[in-house]
């Protein structure tokens, strides 16, 4: 089973399947892991959310990351532990969540804007630091917050992120990203979204 570090060393996107049907689920996710995708998350005010997570994960858990985002409470934290989801991601920065997910052996993802809330999350356990939104956070204060905080700290930008806008990212210290519309959205068909995610990586693959 793939762990984390190694889904983030091969791929530091996260495609963020929001409005996912579970009908498309497997299809998707297919597309999506052949490009290269290694982290995959369904937001929970998706339709059928821990069907898709559920069957997602029994195709590609060996090789992929799969959860949920939006996660907003401890029940939620244990009916995706329960559909075989691996990752919690929030918004925001709930310390009842986090610990619930720690508890559960998942990853955590809390939502963070601020030093504060980035060196809280990481003192319960945060595996990734989600900036979010990240229009309201450019590079340059992300560098700022990565100057002051631990060098093995993981940071996601996450919010209208595009292909165009990843590298001053990169240069301030970002790890990688959160890609929500700009990747899938349930009406591309999915020879759009095979497009969309290859010019993701592609775009990456340019950086490095």
């Amino acid at each position: 089973m793939i762990e984390l570090a190694t889904a983030i060393s091969q791929n530091p996107l996260i495609a963020i399947l929001r409005g996912l049907a579970a009908a498309d689920a497997v299809s998707v996710s297919d597309t999506l892991v052949d490009a290269g995708f290694r982290i995959i998350e369904v937001p929970l005010n998706s339709p059928d959310p821990l069907e898709s997570i559920a069957a997602i994960a029994k195709r590609y858990g060996s090789q992929a990351i799969v959860g949920a985002g939006t996660v907003l409470t401890v029940d939620q934290v244990d009916a995706v532990a329960d559909a075989g989801g691996r990752i919690i991601v929030s918004p925001n920065m709930n310390p009842n969540v986090g610990q619930a997910a720690i508890a559960r052996g998942l990853y955590w993802c809390p939502g963070i804007v601020t030093p504060s809330e980035a060196f809280a999350a990481l003192e319960i356990g945060a595996s990734v630091l989600k900036v979010f939104p990240a229009e309201m956070v450019p590079p340059a204060a992300i560098a700022a917050m990565r100057a002051v905080l631990p060098k093995d700290a993981i940071i996601a930008a996450v919010g209208g992120i595009t292909p165009e806008t990843m590298p001053p990212y990169l240069a301030a210290g970002v790890n990688g990203f959160g890609l929500g519309s700009a990747l899938f959205k349930p009406d591309y068909a999915i020879e759009d979204i095979d497009r969309r995610a290859r010019a993701f990586v592609e775009a990456l693959e340019r950086q490095e």
